[in-house]
C-alpha cells in the first residue's frame, strides 16, 4: 500500500455554481476538471496549504472555512488523502498557470471528467 498524498480542495460556490479547474496535459489524471486545491507541504496546516494553492493557481486569497469531506481513494500509482474544504475568497478569480476554469452548476458536476476520488463528493453537492 503506498502512502497517501495529503491534498487539500476547495469547495467554491456562487450563484448554485461550483469553481473547477481543468488538469493540465502532461500532469496526474490530465484532461479531468477538478476542485481547485493541491498538496501540503510537510510543514504546513490544511488551510496555508489551500491559501497557498489558491493563491498561486488562481490569485485569489482564500476564507477556508468547514470541512466538507474527506476520502482516501488508491490510483494504480498513487494513492491520495483528499479533503475538501468549504471556501470563500477575496478577489477575482482567474486561471494563473494556464489551466482551464469555470463555473459548473449541481446537475453538471455527474457529466464532467472528474478524478475518481471526487465521486462522493459530487453525489453529496448533488442532493
Amino acid at each position: 500500500m503506498l502512502n497517501p498524498i495529503v491534498v487539500v480542495a476547495a469547495v467554491i460556490e456562487r450563484d448554485d455554481k461550483f469553481l473547477l479547474t481543468l488538469r493540465p496535459d502532461g500532469t496526474h489524471l490530465a484532461g479531468h476538471w477538478e476542485f481547485p486545491g493541491g498538496k501540503c507541504h510537510p510543514a504546513e496546516t490544511h488551510t496555508q496549504a489551500l491559501r497557498r494553492e489558491l493563491f498561486e493557481e488562481l490569485d485569489i486569497v482564500a476564507d477556508v472555512g468547514d470541512p466538507i469531506h474527506t476520502v482516501v481513494h488508491t490510483y494504480p500509482d498513487r494513492s491520495v488523502e483528499l479533503h475538501f474544504y468549504r471556501c470563500g475568497y477575496l478577489g477575482e478569480a482567474k486561471p494563473m498557470l494556464g489551466q482551464g476554469m469555470r463555473w459548473v452548476g449541481r446537475s453538471e458536476l455527474a457529466l464532467l471528467p472528474l478524478p475518481e476520488a471526487d465521486a462522493a463528493l459530487v453525489t453529496l453537492l448533488g442532493r
